[in-house]
Order: C-alpha cells, then structure tokens, then sequence
C-alpha cells in the first residue's frame, strides 16, 4: 500500500501544479480578464476527451471487436479477472497490428474496452497475457482514463494559451509597465512545463497499474516477463509516429515509438528496467 499511497499523493500534486500552469497562463493572457474561461475551457475539453476516449484510441488503432470464439483465451482471462474484482465483463477487441502492444480505455468500468494487438497476442504465452490483462483492467478500475484525459486537456489548453500569447502579443499590460519578454518567456515555456507534467502523470499511473494489476493476478513475475519481451518487441516493431497514435500512445502498456534518443522526462512510460524491478521486488525476488 505504500507505493500506491506515495503514487496517489504524486499524481494529485502533480495535477495542482498543472492547473496552477494554466491559471498562470489565464492570468498573464489579457491581465488575468481570461483566467475563468480558461479554467472552463479546460473543463470541457476534460470531458470531451473523457466521454470519447473509448472511441478515438480503437479508431486510432483501427481495432474491431473480437467476439469469444475468436478470442477464447483472451475471454476466459479477462472474465476471470473482472469477477473477482467484482467488476462487469468489458468489451474486447484486437488491433491488426504487429507491433506487441495493449492498452485499456472507456469512461468507466461499465463503459470499458480491452484491447490487444495481433503483435502481443502472438509473443506472449497465456500467463503473459494474463499479467498484461490485469495491468490494463487496472487503469480502467483506477479510473486512468479520467486522470489521463484530465491532464492531456489541460495540456492542450495551455498550449492554445500561450500560442495566444506570442500571436496577440503576450499580457496586455505594457501600459501598465507588462514585461514583454517575461510574457514572451511564459508563452514558450508553458507548454513544455504543461507537457512534462502530464507525463509525469502518465510516468506515475503505469507504476500504480502494474502493482495493482500483479495485486489481481497474483503473479508479478508474469507481468514482469511480459514487459521484458514487449521491450524487444516494440523496439523491433514500432508504430508510426503519426499524430494519432501519439495521442493514445500514453494508453498503451509499452511505449509503442522507438525513442531511445529522447529524455526521460519526455517519456510517456517509466524505464521498462524500473518496472521490472519493481514487480520482481513484489514477488521477493532481488532484481537483477
């Protein structure tokens, strides 16, 4: 309970210091005039993007539902897992892909999707699938897909914000003594102060599934082994970088890009070596 707890606090500290970016924005854009419909604007992209979610990651990744005759294996899992966390049964489907890869999206429980890429179902072994399975039922349960959507949106809004800045000339107040070059300042570094948060968030809420998910399955060292060969397996078959699949990329359970060149703190997923780490703590066994 201890990393979840600590995870929790991180995640919620994480989102003031988000909202407080936008408001800071809001603020500077017009002498603080616009701070309220801001802080609307971001409301309601929260709840477009959340009321959708569903919809635009299966869209992205070109999935179709699987029915049980197809998916026997993927099924039974699954069924297994949502009862005994006393959970109604989700919708499945599987993407035409070979990239190995998963991901979990919907509003809520009642509402969610499971997906799987043809990819992972064909290097994973059945207790693989099941570690993976857990992980991705745990987002939805954790209620991921709010906290994602949240912060994707926020995101977004300081962006527009402080692209508003630099086109309409920052704050307004330079009759008021306004620093221009502090506005110009602002308008360029809240979006990427906006977007390292939000992965952070997203950084934090992969630990939390993971632990979660290995709690359901009772196995840690599935998911473990899982993520192992989702490593190579997204490294040797990554997904195109187009703007679609960057969008949902925070939902999947491996950074589906090939980016070993790109910063940590520009990743949406936490090192593959720490996570292992971590499960292989939980199942007692020193990590190596």
């Amino acid at each position: 309970m201890g990393h979840q707890h600590f995870n929790g606090l991180k995640t919620a500290a994480l989102f003031g210091v988000l909202w407080a970016v936008l408001l800071g924005i809001g603020a500077a854009v017009g002498s603080g005039r616009y701070i309220v419909l801001f802080a609307l604007f971001g409301v309601v992209m929260t709840a477009y993007s959340y009321w959708n979610s569903d919809k635009i990651a299966i869209r992205a990744m070109h999935a179709r539902p699987v029915s049980e005759l197809e998916q026997p294996v993927m099924y039974r899992i699954v069924r297994e897992l949502s009862t005994s966390a006393r959970q109604p049964m989700p919708r499945l489907y599987v993407s035409p892909t070979a990239a190995p890869n998963a991901f979990a999206t919907g509003r809520n429980p009642r509402n969610a999707a499971v997906c799987c890429t043809e990819g992972i179902l064909q290097i994973l072994d059945e207790r693989e699938l099941r570690g993976v399975l857990g992980h991705e039922l745990m987002h939805v349960y954790n209620r991921d897909i709010l906290t994602s959507s949240v912060a994707a949106a926020v995101a977004g809004v300081i962006t527009s914000a402080a692209q508003m800045m630099l086109i309409f000339g920052g704050g307004g107040d330079r009759d008021r003594g306004g620093n221009p070059f502090a506005a110009i300042a602002t308008a360029l570094l809240a979006p990427v102060a906006a977007t390292m948060i939000q992965l952070a968030i997203s950084r934090t809420r992969e630990y939390d599934a993971d632990e979660d998910g290995a709690r359901l399955t009772g196995d840690p060292l599935a998911l473990a082994s899982a993520l192992r060969k989702l490593e190579q397996g997204t490294q040797a078959r990554p997904l195109p970088q187009d703007r679609e699949l960057v969008d949902v990329s925070h939902l999947m359970i491996a950074n589906p890009f090939r980016g070993a060149g790109v910063g940590k703190l520009f990743q949406t997923h936490p090192p593959m070596s720490d996570r292992i780490a971590r499960l292989q703590r939980m199942s007692g066994l020193p990590p190596h």
